[in-house]
């Protein structure tokens, strides 16, 4: 029996083991890189970070270039992520929202109405100067290394829209989706427009990746998510277009949801920590690759706890047709640098070819 010839080191971002993993390639290693890697438990970044909004940092496209590169070179993941936030769009487009410390987006004229969908401002192509010059210098700056784009799906973008902020019940969005269907298709049309403009900005200024948001969809039932939600999803990575960089998709909570997401156009589903890899697998099926799903709580635990639950993650990630290894949801801020970069290093050890 002949044996697959193993890859050889990636020497551009296109052919770089994280792409090739969400196409379902073969690779030279599982790919590693963590959510919400670019900033909060990191030093460095608060010390750079000090005295500057988060939306104003966002818009700095020096700043952003810094902070995306810190966790590259500390903990020698396999992709970079930009740094940026999901509601920026909703910002530059001229929409009054403040990212308050200890709460999160704060918007300041909720979405109640009819009128005030149609109200919503546009995001012009051309204000998006500033990203697309960040992206050009990290791509510059990352070499082999790629980086991965990313937006907020239509829905979580609604429910901060519509709740006003964060929310663990998410009723008035609820209660607008049903008592309104018209103008909820419409605000989710209107965003995932948005969301479509943004990622085309940063694919084509050289992200090879790019990662869709779904954080509340979890909140949703399987009929509702395909019903009022899915479409609007699908229309982001519609719009990217014959742009062929690998689409990941990923959500909190969406165990029962995990099939409609890729049917969504992932390459990859993203997985919370809640659901085996190799249950995934099986819900998802063979022709889509996983990322994830390392609880991020985990991290926090003794080091025996950390590897064992590495080495569980790894194992169940084999069964699918391609896996990133990654956390079930974002690093939290109290969470040891150096354990992030001991993670790293084990998955590589693991599953070097």
């Amino acid at each position: 029996m002949s044996l697959a010839p193993t890859p050889v080191p990636p020497t551009s971002p296109a052919d770089s083991d994280l792409v090739r993993a969400a196409r379902g390639l073969p690779v030279s290693r599982t790919p590693v890189w963590f959510m919400r890697q670019a900033g909060r438990s990191l030093p460095e970044y608060r010390s750079l970070r000090a005295g500057t909004a988060m939306l104003d940092a966002c818009q700095d496209p020096d700043m952003v270039t810094e902070i995306t590169l810190q966790p590259v070179r500390r903990h020698g993941v396999d992709a970079a992520i930009l740094f940026s936030d999901i509601v920026l769009p909703l910002v530059v487009a001229g929409m009054d929202v403040e990212i308050k410390p200890g709460i999160g987006p704060v918007i300041g004229k909720p979405v109640r109405t009819v009128a005030d969908v149609e109200a919503l401002p546009a995001l012009e192509p051309e204000a998006l100067g500033f990203l697309q010059t960040a992206v050009r210098q990290l791509v510059a700056e990352l070499g082999a290394t790629p980086l991965i784009g990313f937006a907020g799906a239509p829905f979580t973008l609604a429910t901060y829209l519509i709740e006003g902020g964060p929310s663990k019940e998410h009723a008035r969005t609820k209660a607008f989706m049903y008592a309104e269907p018209e103008a909820w298709s419409r605000l989710l049309d209107k965003l995932a427009v948005s969301a479509a403009i943004f990622l085309r900005a940063q694919v084509d200024a050289g992200a090879v990746a790019v990662q869709l948001f779904d954080s509340w969809a979890g909140v949703l039932s399987a009929a509702d998510y395909a019903e009022r939600v899915l479409p609007h999803s699908r229309a982001v990575f519609d719009g990217l277009g014959e742009r062929d960089v690998p689409r990941i998709h990923f959500g909190v909570g969406t165990g029962e949801l995990l099939p409609l997401i890729g049917d969504a156009g992932a390459d990859v589903v993203g997985v919370d920590w809640r659901i085996p890899l190799d249950e995934a697998t099986r819900r998802v099926g063979p022709h889509r690759s996983l990322q994830g799903n390392l609880d991020p709580a985990v991290l926090l635990a003794d080091r025996a706890t950390v590897d064992r639950e590495v080495r569980r993650v790894v194992e169940q990630g084999r069964a699918a047709r391609g896996h990133i290894f990654n956390l079930g949801h974002g690093v939290l801020p109290d969470t040891d640098p150096d354990v992030l970069t001991h993670v790293a290093e084990l998955v590589h050890e693991l599953t070097t070819r």
